[in-house]
Formats: structure tokens, sequence, C-alpha cells
């Protein structure tokens, strides 16, 4: 670790080197074996405090949506890891910033969202992070328990002239021109609206405020939030005399170059309502060789040793490190029983002939199979296909399964009498699959 721990009446001006630091604290430790980590505002200063007893520290989400995606996977493991080592999580649910909505490295501002819908989404977010977390305090293992907040709780009360009075004279336009995600916005020209411009002095003045009510004195996030971070530090500090601390994570690609969770078929949902559990049993099945042994290290609790021996599986054998990788991560999840289903529903769908109880189900109505429905409206319907022409083209190029038998007409009629105990196994490709239902009118 090469930079000094700066004081509370320092400015913060440059992330510590973190390639050869050797932490003391286990959290930090573990974090950096993990790949998990990418800037730290002071990592001495913040190795010392964590290795010295307990700290609390948070990350916020967004409510874009009604679920967390694989995409905030990495910042919700590093929550957990956080908890495993005795201290306090805090995820803060956007309700206020999300009026605004985060600017960083985005080409255009994001479409504003009533106050119905960020409710909704509030609450996808936080059965997301129950998923993950452990809200619960416990008194045997001296664990505290995650705290889940939402910031509109503070800023919904904030008078703006107030605000401008108490937070706008701690930033200088200037520096927040400098913040790289902000330059790349006005490079491309798409500019940037006063609104977007105050996300950055919000996200600070969250920093500040639960260090206040909580006593956090640590933000992670995604190096996009550097900027944002570095402003609270900088906010806490000049106002309480406060040393605060950042921690970033690495963004996640695959080795071809995909940003982690992005794919044809959208966003890899950690809600079972949003994407069935088989469905994200495969996504991680699916992860291409060379990302094996660093998806096991950053999205599942099996020992960084173990990690590193699956990760160096070649041949066939990565395959077998691959439904390891898709079991642990769905386990943490969505539970270990469903992850083992998951696991033997695949193989039962890849050996052949068989349909497993985890797949994915799609409810028809059966008056719709009275006459015969043709083949390529079938996987139209059941949302293997977008349109007719893509179920056609499915067909035509020998893609498409029924009851694990290829479909060469895409005419062909499939009346109820295809279906076995009311349920037909469709398949698109190797990997995608699912059963369709027969539902009464």
């Amino acid at each position: 670790m090469t930079a000094t721990a700066p004081q509370a009446n320092t400015p913060v001006s440059a992330a510590t080197s973190l390639t050869e630091a050797q932490f003391s604290s286990p959290f930090l430790r573990e974090a950096q074996a993990r790949g998990m980590i990418f800037q730290c505002t002071d990592a001495q200063g913040l190795d010392a405090l964590m290795a010295a007893g307990p700290v609390t520290a948070y990350v916020g989400f967004d409510p874009t949506a009604d679920s967390l995606h694989v995409g905030n996977a990495l910042s919700i493991m590093m929550l957990r890891l956080l908890q495993k080592h005795g201290h306090r999580p805090i995820a803060i649910a956007g309700g206020g910033t999300a009026r605004i909505g985060d600017p960083s490295f985005r080409d255009e501002a994001r479409a504003l969202m009533t106050a119905e819908t960020i409710a909704r989404n509030l609450a996808g977010i936080e059965a997301s992070l129950r998923q993950f977390l452990d809200f619960e305090t416990h008194g045997q293992d001296g664990r505290a328990g995650a705290l889940l907040a939402n910031n509109a709780d503070w800023l919904d009360r904030l008078s703006y002239l107030d605000l401008l009075e108490d937070v706008g004279v701690q930033f200088s336009i200037s520096r927040m021109l400098s913040f790289e995600s902000v330059k790349q916005r006005l490079e491309r020209e798409q500019g940037l609206t006063f609104l977007e411009f105050n996300y950055s002095i919000l996200q600070a003045y969250d920093f500040r405020e639960l260090h206040r009510r909580h006593g956090a004195v640590l933000q992670m996030g995604g190096s996009d939030q550097w900027g944002n971070i570095v402003s609270g530090i900088e906010l806490a500090r000049r106002t309480d005399g406060a040393r605060l601390f950042g921690l970033t994570t690495p963004l996640v690609t695959t080795a071809s170059g995909a940003k982690m969770g992005k794919s044809a078929g959208g966003a890899r949902w950690v809600r079972k309502e949003k994407l069935p559990v088989f469905d994200y049993w495969q996504f991680w099945r699916n992860t291409e060789d060379a990302d094996v042994g660093r998806f096991l290290k950053m999205f599942t609790d099996l020992p960084v040793e173990e990690c590193a021996r699956l990760g160096a599986l070649e041949g066939a054998a990565i395959n077998e490190a691959k439904k390891i990788l898709a079991t642990e991560a769905t386990a943490i999840c969505h539970g270990r029983e469903a992850a083992e289903e998951a696991a033997r529903t695949a193989g039962k769908v890849f050996s052949g002939g068989g349909m497993g109880e985890a797949l994915p189900e799609k409810s028809l109505p059966a008056s719709l199979f009275v006459s015969g429905l043709p083949a390529f409206k079938l996987f139209q319907e059941a949302g293997l296909a977008s349109s007719g022409g893509e179920a056609r083209r499915l067909i035509r190029g020998g893609g498409a399964r029924l009851a694990d038998r290829p479909v060469s007409d895409e005419n062909q009629l499939i009346t109820s009498s295809d279906f076995q105990d009311g349920l037909l196994k469709l398949s698109s490709g190797r990997k995608k699959h699912l059963l369709v239902r027969l539902a009464s009118d």
C-alpha cells in the first residue's frame, strides 16, 4: 500500500494503489483475493479501521426496475462478504435520487419515473436484497443484521435553499466537470441537464447523512461511482471533520468483452417472478471457459483456493466446474434446494428426453389447440421467438424441437394430443427450454 492515510482535514485526491497491498483485516484480504477491489481512497487507513473492529458500510441501488439483476451481483456480494466478517452492511434504495436518475456514463438522461413506479420498484429491490442478505441480528455470533434504508426519507424533506446554503457551497463546478463520467457525456455532445448534474450532490449528501445517522464510514460501489463517492467523502470532511472511505469494484466483463449480465435475452433478473430459477442457473452454466475461475471467486462462497482449482480445469472437466458455479451462485440467490433442483432438471434436459420440474413454464389456453396451432405460432406464443418470422427461421434452421424431437414443418399443427399430462416441452437451440402448460380458458 503506497499512500499514507490522510487526516480528516486532508482532501482526497487519488486512489491508493492496490497492486501489492497486503491487508490485515479479513474483509479486505478476502475481497482482494477474490478480485473484488478496483480502487480505494485510503487502503491503509481503511484496513487499520476494519482490523480494529466492526465498521458500517453501504452500497446504493437505484430502483430503475422492480428487481435487481446479475449486473448488481458484485456489489451485493461485497455486502455479503462484509457481513460475513462481522461488519454491518447498509443497502440504500434510492427512492429520492430515482426522481433524478444517475447520469454516470450514460449517453442520455433516464426517463423520469412516476411516484407509483418508484414505489413498485422499491418493493422489488427490497425483495431482491432479502434473497442475499441477512437482515436479522444474531446475538450468539454477534453478527449485525443488514439495514435497508431509503434516501427519500431525508431527501424528500430538504429545502432547496437550505441545501444550497449547507451543501452547494462545498462543491466546485470545475471539480465536478472533471469527473470522467461527466466529461464523457459532454464530449459526446449529448448534454447534461441541471437536474442530472445535481445527482452527485445528492449522493454525497446521502453519505454524510448515513454517517450521521448510522455511523457509516465506507461507501462501496461500481467503478463508475468513484466521482460520486469521493464527493461524499469531501463533503463530510469539510462540514463535519469526518474521515470517511470509498471502495469500488471493477467493471465485470466476460472474456469476449461483453458487459456482465447483458445478453440478447435481456437482463438476468434475480427475482424468480422475473426470471425462472432454471434460467438463472443456466445463465451461470453458460459462462465462458476463461471466466469460470474468476466468476467462482466473485459470485460464490466457495474458498478461493477451490475456485482457483476449478477454474484451472480444462477440456470436458471445465463443464463440471461450470455446473458447480451455476449451482453455487443460484443457491445464494434462490436457496440450495431450488439450485439443486435446477441442476437436476438440466441433467434431464441435456441428457435427452427429460422435462424436469424446474423448467420455466408458459400457460396457453387449451382453446388454441382445438383445431391445431401451427408450430411456428406456438414458438411465438411461448416466447421462444419474438415474431412469426423469427419462429419460421428457427424451424427452418433446425433449431426448434417439440418434446426433444426436431420440428421440420413450420406449419405442423400442434393439438392437445401432443401434450403429456397437459405439458409440452419446447426447445430453441441447445440452451433454451420451457414447458407449455394447457390452461382452461
